[in-house]
């Protein structure tokens, strides 16, 4: 009995799936542990990242970074993210690659009905493996909001919060910002 050929011998599944996503015209996508979702925000969800850009963009651009929604690579995992926020130097945002978790200062993601497990779960774990030093979740199912820190592969050793909707909290060092979220409830 002869086995059926393998057509993947020889093909880096990984590089193949992540050059697709980018090559994908018309709407942006990520990959979620091998899954090709698009990136679709409402305009609620829009109008609350956007109440969290406006409060920390003073700061950013005082710490000569640039904040927006690039691409981030996970190497060596079936993921290409698209976070809602992520906080760069602006040297790094020059180069028009994906950038890696590790090189940002902070990434935000904004739950919505269709995509608040992956980022309560999925991204919180693999932005602490990859390495992102804060990871701020504006959970607008539960009305909270949630600052990561202190990466470790295994997860986020510190957290602050779940706080409700309408409490202000800390961003810490480099940041010294508080994100008043009473605009999001």
């Amino acid at each position: 009995m002869t086995s059926a050929p393998d057509y993947n011998q020889g093909i880096d599944t990984e590089r193949a799936l992540k050059f697709a996503v980018q090559r994908i015209r018309g709407d942006r996508v990520q990959i979620i542990e091998g899954i090709i979702e698009p990136v679709t925000p409402t305009w609620d969800h829009e109008l609350a990242a956007k109440l969290v850009r406006r409060q920390i963009e003073g700061r950013v651009d005082e710490l000569g970074c640039v904040e927006g929604s690039g691409n981030l690579d996970l190497p060596g995992s079936s993921n290409w993210f698209v976070p809602d926020i992520a906080v760069v130097p602006e040297n790094l945002a020059k180069g028009g690659s994906a950038l890696l978790p590790d090189q940002t200062l902070l990434i935000v993601e904004v739950t919505s009905e269709s995509n608040a497990e992956t980022d309560r779960v999925v991204k919180r774990r693999r932005y602490a493996e990859y390495g992102a030093p804060l990871y701020l979740l504006v959970d607008r199912i539960d009305r909270t909001i949630t600052l990561f820190s202190e990466p470790q592969k295994i997860g986020y050793t510190q957290l602050d919060g779940p706080h409700p909707f309408g409490t202000t909290l800390r961003l810490p060092h480099p940041f010294d910002v508080d994100i008043d979220t009473s605009g999001l409830a």
